[in-house]
């Protein structure tokens, strides 16, 4: 019953509504004790020959009134407790999807998208089931077989109760066996989902590849493998689950068994009349429910408390990265600065940068370039504080970037990753995402700037086309365009381009920077490439090379230097010209 200690702080918020969806069943369960002692009376009064038309009358209206009765009491206390459950997973699902938006990009590379999304759907169900069918059978069954048991000793027998009631503490302890087997099994099942979860998005979200190297058997094989052991697994746990309906109801029949010949004896010595033993046989019947109750409460109970321990782990990550008490809600905006000493990723000891040292003023573009795996992307992602330099510091405008919150800092930023994610919405709703309220003309603007308004109007919806879930429905340098006129639409103070001109061709490239040129005035922008043409127009340049800064300067200055930057320029400009037409003698 761990879980409903566990839960104890929804409970509290919502004493109200459990409070009287409990007294509303218990008044339910006290109600359903009437019939059967009437019908009781009824059938001594046939014995007896007492019964008349006016009697049975008002004995029917009586049942009716309390029939009702009844059904507004059942209507109300479900209501209250299962409407209850349904505010605990809405409570836990926004819980779950605030916390995800919190965690750093550390735990993203260790953890799973389908074992969160086990955690978002399978586990907050089997949570919000014990909170809601867990808590009626724990009332239920204590509060209707308490009363049961107390009219059947109190109206009918002891004696007989107490012998009908002798195979109970058989039931008890098997039951509560089956729980602990129980818990165990649905965690490793829920385990298993993950898994699966995990391999159906990979799967979805790789098709294409897939589909390229001719693998659809092989992962077929692997899928198969994955949903062979969710069955296996599952089913471990309903073998468990099997035994509590039949344990149940063989001590049930027990039960019956003990009543019945102990109760016949009784009426044999006029001890007991034939109309209590039916009243006694029909409170058994009402006996089978909290019976099966206590078992079905063992089942939820430790499906929940399983999930409840999986959804726990996870909230208990902690944010790597969070706003410091005293940072400021304001949105940074000025120059640049990086001084660097070094920086490893967590749980790395090998730095990725070290000695970098730059400046760059308001209003000014910075290129970044260098070889694959040099550093370029850290540089950009450590301005988006997706992890936190503790040797050195970035500032802007004079402010290290530590002291803002992290709200105020990213709102000051536009970032176009080298990976574009784009949702499964129209292409109007992808560009304006961070600017909802935009205007269709406002849309149009940014998507001209980023040279893909043409395109947009050639698909058929225009630009109410669904993309399709991470866009898979446009191409490359599309989906690069549409990001990069998402980023433009917000107009950020810093706009970041990760290689996000690197699926484009050399021409909708120079419109673009063309573009980025005569509309961000006054205001910076970042560019990493490995296409050194998209930052030869930038106020200043850096070489990256492993994870250090090699050369430093404009374009100019670079090619006089006659080193890496030099060489890369001059082997570019002659693949441009190769591959426009070749060199003629």
């Amino acid at each position: 019953m761990r879980i409903f200690i566990d839960l104890w702080w929804f409970f509290k918020q919502e004493k109200l509504k459990y409070f009287f969806g409990i007294f509303f069943l218990m008044l339910s369960s006290f109600l359903s004790l009437i019939p059967p002692y009437v019908v009781g009376v009824i059938v001594d009064a046939i014995k007896g020959r007492t019964l008349t038309p006016f009697l049975l009358t008002k004995w029917i209206l009586f049942l009716v009134l309390i029939g009702v009765i009844y059904y507004c009491t059942g209507y109300l206390w479900r209501q209250l407790i299962f409407g209850s459950s349904i505010i605990l997973a809405k409570q836990l699902r926004n819980t779950l999807y605030k916390h995800f938006t919190l965690l750093s990009p550390n735990f993203y590379q260790k953890t799973r998208i389908g074992d969160m999304m086990a955690h978002a759907t399978n586990d907050i169900n089997a949570v919000q089931i014990a909170a809601g069918e867990g808590i009626l059978t724990l009332v239920d069954s204590m509060t209707m077989g308490a009363m049961v048991i107390a009219g059947m000793a109190v109206l009918i027998s002891w004696k007989l109760t107490l012998i009908a009631l002798l195979p109970m503490p058989v039931m008890a302890v098997l039951t509560m066996y089956y729980g602990s087997l129980l818990h165990k099994r649905f965690g490793k099942a829920q385990a298993a989902f993950s898994n699966l979860n995990d391999k159906v998005q990979e799967n979805i979200a790789g098709v294409r590849v897939i589909k390229a190297f001719g693998e659809e058997k092989a992962q077929i094989g692997i899928f198969s493998g994955a949903s062979k052991d969710v069955v296996n697994k599952n089913v471990a746990v309903a073998k468990i689950d099997s035994l509590f309906d039949p344990t149940i109801t063989f001590i049930v029949a027990f039960c019956y068994f003990l009543a019945l010949a102990f109760g016949s004896i009784y009426v044999v010595d006029g001890s007991l009349t034939i109309g209590r033993l039916t009243s006694f046989t029909l409170y058994l019947g009402q006996l089978v429910w909290p019976m099966l109750a206590f078992g079905f409460l063992f089942n939820a109970v430790e499906r929940g408390r399983a999930s409840y321990d999986r959804i726990r782990r996870l909230l208990s990550v902690k944010p790597e990265i969070v706003d410091r008490e005293d940072a400021l809600e304001k949105i940074p905006s000025g120059d640049i600065r990086y001084r660097i000493n070094s920086f490893c990723y967590p749980g790395s000891e090998n730095p990725v940068l070290a000695d970098i040292s730059f400046t760059v003023k308001k209003g000014q573009t910075l290129g970044i370039v260098g070889k694959t795996g040099a550093g370029k992307t850290t540089l950009l992602r450590l301005m988006l504080r997706e992890f936190d330099v503790r040797s050195g510091e970035i500032e802007i405008g004079g402010m290290p970037i530590e002291h803002l919150t992290l709200e105020a800092l990213r709102s000051a930023m536009g970032y176009v990753p080298q990976d574009h994610i784009l949702f499964s919405a129209t292409i109007a709703e992808n560009i304006a995402f961070a600017r909802f309220d935009a205007s269709q003309e406002e849309i149009e603007r940014a998507a001209k700037l980023a040279n893909i308004h043409e395109d947009i109007l050639n698909f058929k919806e225009g630009y109410e086309t669904i993309v399709g879930e991470r866009g898979v429905t446009l191409s490359g340098g599309q989906k690069q365009r549409v990001s990069i006129a998402r980023a433009l639409l917000a107009d950020p103070e810093i706009l970041i381009f990760d290689d996000s001109l690197s699926a484009v061709d050399a021409r909708t490239e120079v419109a673009i920077l063309q573009a980025l040129k005569k509309e961000r005035y006054n205001k910076t922008t970042l560019i990493s490439a490995h296409r050194l043409s998209a930052v030869e127009h930038a106020d200043l340049i850096i070489v990256i090379d492993d994870g250090r800064i090699s050369e430093k300067g404009t374009h100019e200055e670079l090619l006089e230097n006659g080193a890496w930057y030099a060489e890369m320029y001059a082997h570019q400009q002659l693949e441009s010209l190769v591959s426009e037409g070749g060199i003629h003698s």
